[in-house]
């Protein structure tokens, strides 16, 4: 009942301050002050740059904006906190410096109002930098108040659907989407200076390829055909190669109709790197290379610890076929087993669940997904994947069985997966109707038949390695995050009824 109480109590007062702030505003438009008529205001430094080139500033007048987060002491002068995106500075308020009238419009401002301060640098008797104010402006009006005073934002789901209140009031989150505009222009950078050309491929595709993936399906009225939202840009990237481009990449937004979790979001932001004349190994060390490189620029270290553990990115990283790797974690040794009943019959001996007729190759690839991805905390590249589970992979020439793959795994997560690309126009069609056959019968991962993609298969694609990393995890393992919603700025989220 008490609960209750305090819930209705702190309704009642947040609607009364609601209703003040609104009041606040009115009375300001009636006195032709109105804020929101404001169009520019000329900001010459950052806080960051005031704090951190005091020596040199100390005297100077700058003008600053951003937003009001705290008001000390309404006498006849106020210590007062602005917050800009790179950090916050003392204000020092004092009506013989900024005169009665405008002193007095300042009390009544309210902590989140927008504001625009142009002063002197100085540091106080206590040594706090801070802004001697001449000048005081009101900029934008909070009608809302920050949560922080009344339940705080500790909702995570309130956080991502108010991720704009978020970032004002957790520098710390802010501080997570800075470093990731850093990690995706440094990742930039390490590929533009080693000669690729970054390309922009369509979204909207005829034939959702690329990927194992349940796509988005939507329609384009004038023509009266379904188009798919992209699950990958492979295909389209393959045929850049083909068409003499040789070294591509692209970093965008895929989509993927399937289900959520701390490391899935419907739409999430993959990198897809091709190079011709180079194959899975030479993919291995431009991985390798490129994250611990965007690590040490961007981090200063290829040491950081994600979730209390510290993860060693300094190549070179650990390197294990599947195969291996099932023998070490499961201790199964598939290169002694013969037969696909052999496979299916030791998997449910170690109690994996065993859906249909697989394969032999596919029931190592469950066996590997149920026993060793979890051991595969530090850097790991798992080489040597089953045909039945790589359709647009080349295989290896000594084991057809296997294809030219490799996933990299940090953390227990998937991170990056890479191929020697299939160029060979007749074995890739056959691939696709193995797919088409498990699409027929239920599948609806599986690839569809793309004939124009084979087409162009047929004009001679060169040997190409190529390479996708999932942006979101690098930054969620670079940035400490333990939920992809922490690095996603607006998370896919459940309409609230």
């Amino acid at each position: 009942m008490s609960d209750t109480l305090d819930a209705n109590q702190e309704m009642q007062d947040l609607n009364e301050i609601l209703k003040v702030r609104r009041m606040k505003l009115s009375d300001l438009q009636k006195n032709d002050q109105d804020p929101f008529k404001i169009v520019k205001y000329d900001v010459t430094h950052s806080t960051k740059q005031i704090i951190e080139g005091f020596e040199e500033m100390e005297g100077q007048s700058v003008s600053i904006a951003g937003r009001l987060m705290s008001k000390r002491g309404m006498g006849k002068a106020s210590f007062s906190d602005l917050h800009d995106r790179d950090g916050k500075v003392q204000l020092y308020v004092k009506v013989d410096e900024i005169g009665a009238e405008t002193y007095e419009e300042f009390k009544k401002f309210d902590i989140g109002d927008m504001v625009g301060v142009k002063g002197e640098v100085f540091k106080t008797h206590k040594g706090e930098i801070s802004i001697k104010a001449k000048t005081v402006v009101l900029l934008a009006k909070s009608l809302q108040p920050l949560p922080e005073k009344w339940h705080g934002l500790k909702d995570m789901d309130l956080r991502y659907r108010q991720r704009y209140v978020d970032l004002i009031v957790n520098p710390d989150v802010r501080k997570t989407f800075i470093t990731r505009s850093k990690i995706i222009k440094a990742i930039r950078k390490f590929l533009d200076d080693k000669g690729f050309l970054e390309v922009d491929t369509p979204l909207l595709n005829t034939i959702p390829g690329g990927a194992s993936a349940k796509p988005f399906i939507t329609h384009h009225n004038t023509l009266d055909i379904d188009l798919y939202l992209r699950i990958a840009p492979e295909l389209y990237l393959k045929r850049l190669i083909v068409g003499g481009l040789e070294k591509v990449y692209e970093m965008g937004r895929m989509f993927r109709n399937e289900g959520m979790s701390v490391k899935h979001n419907p739409e999430f932001t993959l990198m897809e790197v091709y190079e011709a004349y180079n194959d899975y190994k030479g993919m291995m060390e431009l991985t390798e290379n490129l994250i611990s490189q965007v690590a040490e620029e961007v981090l200063g270290s290829t040491k950081i610890v994600y979730q209390g553990q510290e993860i060693d990115l300094t190549p070179p990283w650990n390197r294990m076929t599947m195969t291996e790797a099932v023998k070490k974690y499961a201790g199964v040794d598939f290169d002694q087993i013969s037969t696909d009943e052999e496979a299916r019959s030791i998997a449910k001996e170690k109690k994996v669940h065993i859906q249909g007729n697989l394969s032999k190759g596919e029931v190592l690839n469950l066996m590997f997904e149920e026993f060793v991805e979890e051991h595969l905390v530090q850097p790991t590249f798992i080489l040597d994947y089953p045909v039945e589970v790589s359709p647009l992979t080349k295989r290896k020439p000594d084991r057809p069985e296997l294809t030219e793959r490799f996933e990299l795994f940090i953390t227990s997560r998937e991170m990056a997966n890479a191929y020697s690309e299939l160029n060979d126009p007749i074995d890739q069609k056959g691939r696709f109707m193995d797919q088409v056959k498990k699409r027929e019968a239920g599948d609806e991962e599986a690839n569809m038949m793309d004939d124009d993609f084979i087409h162009a298969l047929e004009y001679g694609m060169p040997p190409t390695g190529g390479l996708g990393i999932g942006i979101d995890r690098l930054v969620m393992l670079l940035t400490d995050s333990y939920s992809i919603r922490d690095v996603l700025l607006f998370p896919t989220m459940k309409p609230r009824e």
